[in-house]
């Protein structure tokens, strides 16, 4: 799978709809700063799954939901 922008897009909302759906997440993280904890990269042109953020401590269940979200998206 190359560069997809459409998975990317829907990944991108998924992460939106996390943050909008956690009730503690709004009040330490704004939206853009946590999609961009989770940046989509790409090696030999499939999408790598995304590590827990080491410059903010994600909360275990938040992660858990970020994973299935990728694996959604891009599988």
């Amino acid at each position: 799978m190359k560069n997809d922008p459409l998975s990317a897009a829907l990944f991108e909302m998924r992460l939106e709809e996390i943050h909008r759906g956690d009730p503690w997440l709004r009040y330490e993280i704004s939206i853009r700063d946590f999609v961009a904890l989770f940046t989509v990269k790409y090696k030999n042109g499939r999408p790598v799954r995304p590590d827990h953020p080491a410059a903010y401590g994600v909360d275990r269940e938040v992660f858990l939901k970020v994973l299935v979200a990728f694996s959604q998206c891009f599988n």
